[in-house]
């Protein structure tokens, strides 16, 4: 794999995530996924080395940068461990990120300096049973009652919620107006009427926790709501846009990892005295492996700097995120093939990759839902 066309600075960043996660994530990996259990000392890790804050100004604690950087970050860290990845990604990416741009300074003066530096953890509550790809399914609802808000509902799927210290939580404010009725609140963890699950089992992303956040009356104070009344979520959605670059990042590292590891294997694996690479079927899957890799990259390169230059990143992430994520998934599979009985072993890194790696196209939108975006731009 290449980085063609990496700043100085931006080399000296990927290369310093790159060490650490050699050291730190990639050994402990599968004993993460095997343990069920996020690696939570991460987050001061990370946020000591500044990496919680890349993308976010230094008078909130942030380290600068932008969607370069960020995406440099997120496939190092999905090249150790994608689950790994995504507990960091989800608390600053999004639930902190609400912040950074919906919040007052007061808000961000109370939770960013702690959030980016590792110190308290931070989820995005939006999915629930019936809301996914069409949020005004949203059912949660916050009732204005004095000086709070109550709010009653529940959130499902929401990574983080298990331990999180804060929650960024979507809400009906006015259900009548549908999109434009959705308002966005910072709960805190203790909040009287709010309560988590245990842990769900998932078939993938064993070392990252996600369980259902439930509501009963809970009473949130004005202070707590982010943006304007009603219009919360739809200030949001730029925010949740640049998800989609992190998502197809993470398709690219996570497809990295998982053709190192067919490489090594091939390598290693002797067959009639010979390596299996002797065979072309092997060589041209580990080729046709990294094309797609390659490719990927450079689409989500050219969306993240297609942000920094200021222009229009809708279809430009869209293609990244649905060409990376897929390409991924095919990766994985074929590395886990051509690893054979030991790739399929439960302490192998090949069946971690595979199972990992279907979230991708489902998270941020599905790959469906990025053609539709795809063809909004192309087709007009």
């Amino acid at each position: 794999m290449t980085d063609v066309g990496l700043s100085e600075e931006e080399v000296r960043f990927r290369d310093s995530v790159r060490a650490f996660v050699d050291k730190r994530i990639a050994p402990n990996a599968t004993r993460w996924d095997l343990e069920e259990r996020y690696p939570r000392e991460l987050f001061a890790e990370t946020g000591a080395l500044g990496w919680l804050g890349v993308g976010f100004p230094e008078e909130v604690g942030g380290s600068g940068g932008g969607p370069v950087l960020f995406a440099l970050l997120c496939a190092e860290l999905a090249r150790g461990s994608a689950a790994a990845a995504l507990g960091l990604y989800v608390h600053s990416a999004l639930a902190s990120a609400a912040i950074l741009h919906l919040g007052s300074a007061e808000q961000q003066a109370r939770y960013l300096p702690d959030a980016l530096a590792g110190k308290r953890v931070g989820c995005w509550g939006y999915a629930e049973a019936g809301a996914g790809a069409d949020v005004t399914c949203v059912r949660t609802r916050a009732r204005r009652d004095g000086d709070a808000y109550v709010l009653d509902g529940a959130k499902l799927y929401i990574t983080n919620s298990t331990f999180a210290d804060f929650m960024v939580i979507v809400a009906q404010t006015d259900p009548e107006r549908g999109l434009k009725g959705m308002s966005l609140f910072v709960v805190d963890r203790g909040t009287p009427g709010v309560r988590t699950g245990a842990p769900f089992k998932k078939l993938g992303m064993g070392a990252s926790e996600m369980t259902e956040i439930v509501f009963d009356g809970a009473r949130i104070a004005l202070a707590n709501r982010l943006g304007d009344e009603h219009l919360g979520f739809i200030a949001a959605l730029k925010v949740l846009t640049l998800g989609r670059i992190a998502s197809a990042a993470f398709g690219v590292g996570l497809g990295r990892a998982a053709l190192d590891e067919a490489l090594r294997y091939t390598a290693a694996r002797m067959q009639g005295g010979a390596p299996i690479t002797r065979h072309q079927f092997v060589r041209f899957t580990l080729a046709d492996m990294a094309t797609r890799l390659q490719a990927a990259w450079q689409l989500t390169l050219h969306a993240a700097r297609t942000v920094e230059a200021g222009g229009d990143h809708d279809c430009a992430a869209a293609m990244a995120k649905l060409f990376a994520t897929e390409a991924c998934t095919h990766v994985c599979e074929r590395a886990l093939h051509l690893c054979g009985a030991e790739g399929y072993m439960r302490e192998s890194a090949a069946q971690r990759f595979y199972r990992d790696c279907k979230v991708l196209e489902i998270g941020e939108g599905t790959s469906e839902i990025q053609r539709e975006t795809i063809f909004r731009h192309i087709g007009r």
